[in-house]
């Protein structure tokens, strides 16, 4: 008999919804056109990329012309960091960047980046032990040299949703750039720029069953920003290269679909989740749960287990047909704890112990069922 194979890392990525891959077939075939060409070709192609850029400016309440397509969210946040970094320190002498520990690479990387080889100076705001940033505490450490703010809007290793509204009224009334990486949350949760007083913002479709290589960054209207790669003049002179049309037209459905009634997906997604914790913490001795209790993306769980080894976990799980992801460096041949774990006090080999659990369309309480039996005889085996 087959045995059967459950995805559970919809965190990491998801597989291409059927709907957006059939709006994105006719720009591979015959309507190839380069946007930037002027015949009737190059013009169907320019009236894709702009029917899809009004999409994403509508699905974020922004406007068309705020909206920069790039090749994914890591693209996104660099673009973000080292453009208005530049920017703010080019007019107005700011080399102060305020961020978290808690971010992902593609923002913590860049920001240490630009300390080190431009001489940024990096502030990393305090987390509480679920990973959430006080938005009192962006107040207090906003200084008059402040280039930018970037605080994550959801975490991708815990879960944990920011009070990202709160923190971008006090940058906005201190005149300071807030940007949120948003690659996480755009799945699952209702994306308002004007509500929660972003400046700007990124997203990765392959996040919300979209293509994987293309995605977006919200720029408000006015915030100064500089370019990070140069060459053609596309995307407003910010972003050089020819437009990968299907892709950035199956970003646009991909988000218009997952932005259509969130709130209610949402509600399935959390009700799985918190059955799936609850059994997790009830039948297996020494689990935690990591990230925040309710304030947390729908969909995702995640734990440490005393006398547990993450990377072992993973691997005996996978043997039993399913896909999990761990917060530790799992392929570099010498393991890691997590740094976000660490930052949230959970010592160094308990970090290690992390298991990321995240559900999608396709999963069943059938499924988690199962993956609970699965957990439970992995981890029993592992302490013995």
């Amino acid at each position: 008999m087959t045995q059967k194979h459950f995805y559970l890392d919809y965190a990491a990525t998801t597989p291409l919804d059927p709907a957006v891959l059939e709006k994105m077939l006719p720009y591979f075939s015959e309507q190839f056109g380069n946007p930037s060409s002027v015949h009737s070709w190059g013009q169907q192609a320019e009236n894709a990329l702009e029917t899809a850029r009004e999409t994403v400016a509508s699905c974020l309440s922004a406007e068309a012309s705020e909206i920069v397509f790039t090749s994914c969210g890591t693209e996104s946040d660099n673009l973000a960091l080292r453009g208005v970094a530049r920017a703010q320190r080019s007019l107005h002498g700011k080399h102060h960047i305020l961020t978290t520990p808690v971010e992902h690479h593609a923002v913590s990387h860049t920001a240490f980046d630009l300390a080190k080889v431009e001489g940024f100076e990096v502030e990393l705001l305090p987390v509480d032990s679920t990973g959430m940033v006080d938005p009192d505490e962006v107040a207090r450490r906003i200084r008059k040299d402040t280039a930018i703010v970037s605080v994550i809007y959801a975490n991708n290793e815990i879960g944990t949703i920011n009070p990202i509204a709160e923190i971008g009224k006090i940058c906005r009334e201190k005149g300071v750039p807030f940007h949120t990486d948003a690659v996480q949350a755009a799945a699952h949760l209702r994306m308002d720029v004007q509500r929660d007083f972003v400046d700007l913002l990124s997203i990765g479709a392959h996040k919300f069953y979209g293509p994987k290589g293309v995605g977006a960054l919200y720029i408000r209207k006015g915030i100064p920003i500089q370019a990070v790669q140069t060459g053609g003049k596309q995307e407003n002179y910010l972003r050089a290269g020819t437009h990968n049309v299907p892709y950035i037209v199956g970003l646009a459905e991909a988000l218009k679909i997952a932005q259509t009634e969130p709130e209610k997906r949402a509600q399935h997604f959390q009700s799985m989740r918190d059955s799936l914790i609850h059994e997790v913490l009830s039948r297996i001795p020494g689990s935690q749960l990591t990230g925040h209790p309710s304030r947390r993306l729908p969909n995702h769980a995640s734990f440490v287990f005393d006398g547990v080894d993450g990377n072992a976990l993973l691997m005996m799980l996978d043997v039993q047909g399913f896909a999990c992801s761990s917060g530790s460096a799992c392929k570099t041949g010498s393991p890691q704890p997590s740094e976000v774990l660490l930052v949230l006090g959970i010592p160094a080999k308990l970090a290690l112990s992390s298991l990321r659990v995240t559900l999608g369309r396709d999963t069943t309480s059938e499924a988690l069922s199962l993956f609970v039996e699965a957990l439970e005889r992995c981890v029993a085996q592992q302490r013995k």
